[in-house]
């Protein structure tokens, strides 16, 4: 080769771009068409179970959901608990004073349904009666008497027991002569008064230290309660499995209760005129 062909080749050498090499990695293989492919194993169905819940995906819908049903499952377990707790005296009781009980309850029915016949034989005389003027004033007459023993304006007598609740601890508090003088109220006690303190509806007790103030006027033991109404249904309100007599003893107090065939209840409350209720009736 001359010296001019050698100078043109080294030229056309140095014009043209370098052949590129080929990139590791980059290049693709294309798969024979005769090369068998591996199949993907089949998965039974407890994998696909396993698949589908785990790992779990929680929504914030299923969340506040679990949060609503764990609640509703609080709420029943308590009140469950709390049932079970308020049955467990009876579950314990003896039979003698289930049987007591639930002549009580019996008894509270038969009150009741005398007392509807009573209202329904008044309306009878108010509607027979040749002189309905005269028999309407004697009811009225006979409620306003009625309504002052409940309002303790008047003073009362007639058949009860007598509660003496002698307290040397000094254990005794409000709170149990007002659970005492609620379940005589729920036995039909129709007149009530404590250590010469007329009970009414409006009736309140605080703890005045070692002592007990009723509607503010201060009380000590011995707390005696004079009691009207029919004593064979007063007296078994009160010792009741649970009841105000046991829950007293356990405070270390002392409980006795006597029946009588008269009991004078004669402590008094001032009439009170209401300062804004008026009679709706023309």
């Amino acid at each position: 080769m001359s010296d001019k062909d050698e100078a043109a080749e080294n030229r056309l050498r140095k014009e043209l771009p370098e052949e590129l090499p080929a990139v590791a990695g980059h290049a693709e293989e294309t798969p024979a068409e005769d090369t068998p492919v591996a199949a993907e194993p089949e998965l039974t169905g407890r994998q696909r179970l396993v698949q589908g819940i785990w790992p779990p995906r929680v929504t914030r819908a299923q969340l506040i959901v679990a949060l609503l049903l764990f609640g509703l499952g609080f709420g029943l377990a308590v009140q469950v608990a709390s049932n079970s707790d308020g049955d467990s005296a009876l579950r314990g009781a003896r039979q003698e004073d289930l049987v007591r009980i639930l002549d009580e309850l019996d008894d509270r029915t038969q009150r009741l349904e005398d007392e509807k016949q009573g209202l329904e034989k008044q309306r009878d005389e108010l509607e027979n009666s040749s002189d309905q003027a005269e028999e309407a004033r004697k009811q009225t007459v006979e409620k306003e008497r009625q309504l002052g023993i409940l309002a303790g304006t008047v003073a009362a007598q007639g058949p009860g027991i007598t509660v003496t609740i002698d307290d040397t601890k000094g254990t005794v508090e409000a709170d149990m002569l007002l659970d005492a003088i609620q379940e005589l109220r729920a036995a039909g006690a129709e007149a009530i008064q404590v250590n010469g303190v007329r009970v009414v509806a409006g009736t309140y007790l605080t703890d005045s230290g070692n002592s007990v103030s009723v509607d503010g006027n201060k009380i000590n033991a011995p707390y005696r309660f004079k009691v009207i109404g029919k004593p064979q249904d007063l007296e078994p309100a009160l010792n009741i499995p649970g009841g105000v007599v046991q829950t007293l003893e356990k405070e270390q107090a002392t409980v006795s209760v006597e029946r009588s065939s008269k009991i004078v209840v004669d402590a008094l409350r001032a009439a009170k005129r209401p300062d804004y209720a008026r009679s709706s009736s023309q």
